[in-house]
C-alpha cells in the first residue's frame, strides 16, 4: 500500500507500525521481510534486524478505503465472502461458475480487476476445501495463482512442511519432530496412538486436516459490529485536556469511516488505557444514529470525564456501533434542520478534501493543540489573519 502510494519506495525494506519505543509492527514489505521482520513484532526489535528500513506511521482510513474498494471486487462475484483480513478473504464460487466460469477463471478475473482498480497485486488459491486455498494462496505471494487440482488436496499438501498447517506452531512442530514427523504427508501416514503420544488429545484433529478433511465452510461476513480509532502514546499523558485533542481527532476519523461504509450509529464507548495497563471503557447511547465527529466527540468526551483521569494515560481510543442497518435513513424533520444540514455539508466537504489531499489534511484546529492556527479566508482566496 505505501509502495502504490510512493513509488519512492518500491523495492526499499518498508515497515508500517507504531514507531515509537512501544510501537508494534502492522506490516512488512517483501524486501522487509527478508531481514526477519514480520506483523506483531515490537518494533525496536525491527530496528535492530532492519535499521536501514523505512517506518511509517499507519494510515488506517487510506487502508480502509481500499479495503473496501477490495472486497467490492469479491462480492461482484459471489456473496459467500468471509474476510481473514483487510485484503484477504475465502470466497466460496460454486455456485458462481456458470456465470463467470471454473474457479481458476473467476481468480484470473479478480487478480486483474484488483490490480486496474487499485494497483494493487493479489495472491489467489484454488482448492475443494479452505485449509488447501489458504495455503495455495500464500505459496502464490505476491502475485501468483495456484491452483489444487479437483480431488489432488491430499497431494497438494504431503511435501509442505507441517508448520503449513493452522495450529501447528513451534512448539507442536518440535513435538513431531521427536516422532520423526516434518512433512504433512508424514502426519498424514502417522500412527494415531502414536500420535496421541506425542500431542495428545488434539492429533486426531490436526491429522484430519493433514489428510485434507476440512469440513468448514465460508461463512460470510455480517455487518461490522463497531467501528473505531485507538492511539498509544509515545509518553504517558495525564488529565482531560492533555487527552482531548487526540480524542478530537479519533471522533472525527471514525465519523469519517462510518459515513465511507455508509453507516449511522447509537452507542459511542471511550477507552481509556492507564501506564499499568489496566483498561476501562464507557459507554453511553445516543437518541439517534449518528455519523457526525463533532456529534460523536461530544458524545466520547462526556464518556472521558467519567474516568480516572488523575493517572497516567497510555491510550485512549473511541469506537461507535448500535448500527441500525445498512446505510443510514434520514430522520425526516431533523433533516430540515438548517444545523444538521450544515453538518452534512460540512462533512461532505471535509471528506472530499481528505479524499484528494489524504485523511489529515484538514482536522478541525481543537484537534491539533495549542499549536491550531485557524485562518479566516476572503472570497477570493486570501488569509485575513490569525485567531
Amino acid at each position: 500500500m505505501e509502495q502504490l502510494d510512493d513509488p519512492s519506495l518500491r523495492g526499499r525494506p518498508v515497515i508500517v507500525g507504531g514507531t515509537s519505543g512501544r510501537g508494534v509492527v502492522c506490516a512488512a514489505s517483501y524486501e522487509a521481510r527478508r531481514f526477519g521482520v514480520h506483523s506483531a513484532m515490537p518494533t525496536a526489535r525491527a530496528r535492530k534486524l532492519c535499521p536501514g528500513g523505512v517506518y511509517l506511521a499507519p494510515r488506517f482510513d487510506r487502508y480502509g478505503e481500499l479495503s473496501d474498494r477490495i472486497f467490492g471486487i469479491y462480492r461482484r462475484f459471489t456473496p459467500l465472502v468471509e474476510p481473514l483480513s483487510l485484503d484477504e478473504a475465502f470466497l466460496d464460487v460454486t455456485r458462481s461458475r456458470a456465470l463467470h466460469g471454473s474457479g481458476a477463471d473467476i481468480a484470473r478475473a479478480v487478480k486483474r480487476l484488483v490490480r486496474e482498480e487499485t494497483g494493487l497485486a493479489v495472491s489467489a488459491g484454488v482448492a475443494e476445501v479452505k485449509l488447501a486455498a489458504k495455503i495455495a494462496t500464500d505459496l502464490g505471494k505476491p502475485d501468483g495463482l495456484v491452483v489444487v487440482p479437483e480431488g489432488g488436496v491430499a497431494a497438494f499438501l504431503a511435501p509442505l512442511p507441517v508448520s503449513r498447517l493452522w495450529g501447528v506452531g513451534q512448539v507442536t512442530e518440535e513435538a513431531l519432530a521427536r516422532g520423526s514427523i516434518r512433512t504433512i504427508g508424514d502426519l498424514a501416514a502417522a500412527d494415531p496412538a502414536a500420535l496421541s503420544r506425542l500431542l495428545g488429545g488434539g492429533g486426531g484433529d490436526l491429522q484430519r486436516l493433514a489428510r485434507g478433511e476440512d469440513a468448514r465452510e465460508v461463512v460470510p461476513d455480517a455487518q461490522a459490529r463497531s467501528i473505531g480509532a485507538e492511539d498509544t502514546f509515545e509518553e504517558d499523558r495525564l488529565g482531560e485536556e492533555a487527552l482531548l485533542p487526540q480524542l478530537r481527532e479519533q471522533a472525527e476519523r471514525v465519523g469519517r469511516r462510518l459515513r465511507g461504509a455508509g453507516l449511522t450509529g447509537k452507542t459511542v464507548t471511550v477507552k481509556v488505557k492507564y501506564a499499568d495497563f489496566r483498561s476501562i471503557t464507557r459507554r453511553c447511547t445516543l437518541p439517534a444514529p449518528t455519523d457526525d465527529g463533532r456529534a460523536i466527540y461530544d458524545a466520547a468526551r462526556a464518556q472521558l470525564e467519567r474516568a480516572d483521569l488523575s493517572r497516567p494515560v497510555r491510550l485512549v481510543g473511541v469506537a461507535v456501533s448500535g448500527f441500525p442497518g445498512e446505510g443510514s435513513q434520514l430522520d425526516l424533520f431533523a433533516a430540515a434542520e438548517p444545523v444538521a444540514a450544515r453538518r452534512r455539508a460540512l462533512n461532505a466537504a471535509l471528506d472530499a478534501l481528505s479524499e484528494r489531499f489524504g485523511s489529515g489534511a484538514v482536522r478541525p484546529a481543537s484537534a491539533a493543540g495549542e499549536r491550531a492556527i485557524r485562518w479566516a479566508v476572503k472570497p477570493r482566496g486570501k488569509p485575513q489573519g490569525e485567531e
